[in-house]
């Protein structure tokens, strides 16, 4: 909103949009070393109990011989994106504005690609500092259609996935999302509407309802993340790209007849014949 090389001095800027002077000149602080190193932490342990909160989190730390308030725990869980699993009252309530549309995978068959994707977000640690990947999959043959990066969870990068996924492989019949304000805007939804895809949307704590897209994140983490320590975004953007190649066209999923998703993907009928 602030433009330094305006011909508007920033004071009159500042003045103009109602902004404190001070506003203008502050540069966001990341987190401390400390810190990410509890946020890695807390990714690890949030990948294999997703039920834990910021209590039960605070125990297993201390178990690794990390010390943290639970203050601090669910301050960086809050950053993170990490919301524990459990069973809530009054759970289907929209965010304002936002219409939370109804799950439609819970009977249905999903028997051809194309039928249905689903897409996420989630947390990635680098040496120093992180950012958030969303990924858009193909529901059927788990192929990995698109995805993108972003130092913040705001809704652009993850239309620009949707919108790349669809350019490249066609629209789906339905699209799965969770109720996240980035799959609730509309920004996101008018693209679905545009091309005609029914929208469905997990229930509110429900991972298991996009259990496909939370199995990628496990598998990109143990088999890609967790061995490496990105120096810098762009080495971790070419790592991660090559890792869903290598997804793709080389890993061998026993859900699929010991088939990678590019060849179930292009040729399901071999799927059909295996099962």
């Amino acid at each position: 909103m602030i433009d330094p090389n305006h011909d508007l001095a920033i004071t009159q800027q500042c003045k103009l949009l109602q902004l404190n002077r001070s506003t203008a000149y502050y540069t966001p602080v990341g987190e401390s070393e400390e810190n990410l190193a509890v946020m890695r932490a807390l990714d690890e342990l949030y990948l294999e109990r997703p039920m834990r909160g910021s209590r039960t989190m605070k125990d297993a730390l201390e178990d690794r011989g990390i010390t943290a308030g639970r203050h601090r725990i669910r301050r960086l869980m809050q950053l993170m994106g990490l919301i524990a699993i459990y069973p809530k009252k009054r759970t289907s309530i929209p965010g304002k504005g936002h219409k939370i549309y109804p799950y439609l995978l819970r009977k249905l068959k999903v028997m051809r690609p194309q039928q249905v994707y689903a897409t996420d977000i989630t947390f990635i640690p680098m040496k120093k500092g992180f950012f958030y990947l969303v990924a858009v999959i193909d529901w059927y043959s788990r192929k990995v259609l698109s995805h993108r990066i972003s130092n913040t969870m705001d809704t652009d990068f993850c239309v620009e996935a949707l919108q790349e996924a669809i350019a490249v492989y066609g629209a789906p019949g339905i699209f799965n999302t969770d109720q996240g304000s980035q799959f609730t805007s509309m920004a996101f939804t008018d693209v679905l509407k545009k091309h005609d895809i029914q929208i469905s949307m997990d229930g509110k704590s429900r991972w298991m309802d996009n259990v496909f897209v939370e199995r990628l994140w496990r598998s990109l983490k143990y088999e890609e993340v967790y061995l490496r320590a990105y120096e810098s975004v762009a080495e971790a953007r070419r790592s991660i790209a090559d890792y869903f190649g290598y997804f793709n066209a080389e890993r061998r999923h026993s859900s699929l007849g010991r088939q990678t998703p590019d060849h179930v993907f292009f040729n399901h009928q071999t799927l059909q014949e295996t099962a």
